[in-house]
Parts: C-alpha cells; structure tokens; sequence
C-alpha cells in the first residue's frame, strides 16, 4: 500500500505528466498553423509520449492499492514567437520535469519506499533523454537562426520521428 504522501505526490505527477502531453499538443497546432508539418508530428509523437508516461505513472498508484485523483489541467501557452523559442521552452519544461521526479525520488527514499524508488528510476533515465532531445533540437535552431532554409530541413527531420504506443506491459499495465 502506498504512503498518502506518496500518492499524493504521485497524482500530482500524473497531472504534471498530462500537462505537458497538453503543452506539446498546444505547440504542435501553432507549428501545423505556420506549415511546418515535421515540427507538429514531432510534438504530437511528443503528446503521445507524455501521456504514456501519465498511464504508466496511473497504473502504478492502482496496483500499489492508491486511489487516482485528477485535477483539472491547466491551460498552456499557446503562441510562441518561432520554433527555436518553443524548443526552448520544452527544454526549459523538460528540466522542470525533471527536478519533480527528482522530488519524488527524495520522498521515495525519505518514506523508505524502495518499490516506489525503483519504479521511478525508468522516469529519472527517462528525463535524461527527454531533455537531451529538446536541447538538442533547440541548439540546432539556434545554430541555423540565420539560414532560414535550415528550418526546413530540420522540419524534413522531424517528419520522420515515428512513435508507437507501447503494449499494455510496458507501459505499466497489465
């Protein structure tokens, strides 16, 4: 059975996590708004991803015998001057994200939760790559600020990010 901190603090992560599936999708219409279609696929690859991490972060609380508690999401940003102040606005809420699994790590260990501990050691690894990739597509737009041909072949990049949502096992179903 969970701890009540931990569940709290677990139900405020998945609220966290369905934000930012909530601020990508908001990122994604402005870039299929501007015509930059490889831009929006890979926020809405993005969104999905997000979500994932939501129902894997939902199923935990279940089956450690916690109750899910939702509570309304707020609005994100919605207009964003060009792609590299959007990418740098997800690396900024990617590091964000971030310090919060690290909050929930340090509850984890201070409760002598070590189940929980463990289950959130795939969100730290997981936050690696999630900031790693923002970055690095913001330092690309930001090398190729003055060549605005640069943005398409990095919007023909993007295109190509696929994303498949994992069976029911993986995500942290049954």
């Amino acid at each position: 059975m969970l701890d009540k901190r931990m569940e709290a603090a677990l139900n405020k992560q998945v609220n966290a996590e369905l934000y930012s599936a909530y601020l990508y999708l908001s990122m994604a219409a402005q870039f299929e708004e501007m015509g930059l279609k490889g831009f929006s696929n890979w926020m809405r690859s993005q969104t999905m991803e997000e979500e994932v991490h939501a129902i894997k972060l939902y199923n935990y609380i279940c089956e450690r015998g916690g109750r899910v508690k939702l509570d309304p999401i707020e609005g994100p940003k919605t207009e964003w001057k060009s792609p590299l102040e959007a990418f740098e606005d997800a690396y900024a809420h990617e590091q964000k994200v971030s310090g919060l699994i690290g909050g929930l790590v340090d509850l984890s260990i201070e409760l002598k939760d070590h189940m929980t501990s463990q289950f959130l050691q795939w969100f730290v690894a997981e936050q690696v790559e999630e900031e790693a990739s923002a970055k690095e597509i913001a330092d690309k737009l930001e090398l190729m600020k003055d060549a605005p041909g640069g943005l398409f072949m990095i919007d023909k990049e993007l295109a190509a990010r696929t994303f498949i949502y994992p069976p029911p096992a993986l995500a942290g179903g049954e």
